[in-house]
């Protein structure tokens, strides 16, 4: 398997939801491997209630489970989000389920048995997904682009240098784009713990807009600074 990709693995929480106690400790065992946490649940229910306090990066779930099956557990999941990368596991091949699926916005389906190659296949392309939600699209402008990631700024796919106050500056606003970000905040995110002048923060939102194409700061006067 390709390095990188086993080191992103590393980062990432996967929740495993099978009903069968054999296949699921058999898997779980295997991911425990190369990724950070892994959950377990043997039913749709306690999937759900393991996704709502864990949060996972990722979601295999199996069709035919007790209590509540795997369609109706992605249906209520996806009601509250509809990024997290979802995998189906089924041992029927019946057309009615795998549509039904398919409207839930899945990865993949895998078919039992489940072959790890074929598994972990699979995982590189949820990977792939999760680093393409991790751009985010400035409401603003929507021609500038934050990848989280990189730690890096695109205007119509053009990058923008920043040093790393300025990025950490424009992140926080990017993060908070609905308020105003707090001079306190800054304080805490930028700066850490070397002390923020008045004079270093216009300095720095100065040097900032010489680097944007747009303007997109706005400056709040006695509270912060927000996106306009």
């Amino acid at each position: 398997m390709k390095e990188l990709f086993l080191e992103k693995l590393k980062t990432l929480t996967i929740l495993y939801a099978e009903d069968e106690e054999g296949i699921r400790k058999n898997i779980t065992d295997s991911l425990k491997y190369y990724m950070k946490d892994v959950y377990e649940a043997s039913n749709g229910q306690e999937a759900y209630d393991i996704y709502k306090e864990k949060k996972p990066d990722i979601i295999l779930s199996d069709i035919h489970m007790p209590i509540m099956d795997g369609i109706e557990f992605v249906k209520k999941l996806r009601t509250e989000d509809r990024e997290v990368p979802v995998v189906m596991i089924t041992a029927h091949t019946d057309k009615r389920y795998l549509l039904e699926a398919v409207e839930l916005h899945m990865e993949k389906y895998i078919v039992k048995p489940i072959e790890l190659e074929e598994l972990f296949e699979v995982l590189e392309k949820c990977v792939e997904v999760l680093e393409i939600n991790n751009i985010t699209i400035l409401k603003v402008d929507s021609n500038y682009s934050y990848d989280y990631d990189r730690k890096e700024l695109f205007y119509k796919d053009e990058i923008i240098v920043l040093n790393k106050k300025e990025m950490n500056f424009l992140e926080l606003l990017i993060s908070n784009q609905n308020r105003v970000v707090t001079y306190e905040e800054l304080q805490e995110y930028v700066w850490c713990d070397d002390f923020m002048t008045d004079s270093a923060l216009r300095s720095l939102v100065r040097n900032l807009r010489k680097k944007l194409p747009t303007d997109i700061i706005f400056n709040l006067s006695g509270i912060g600074y927000r996106l306009v």
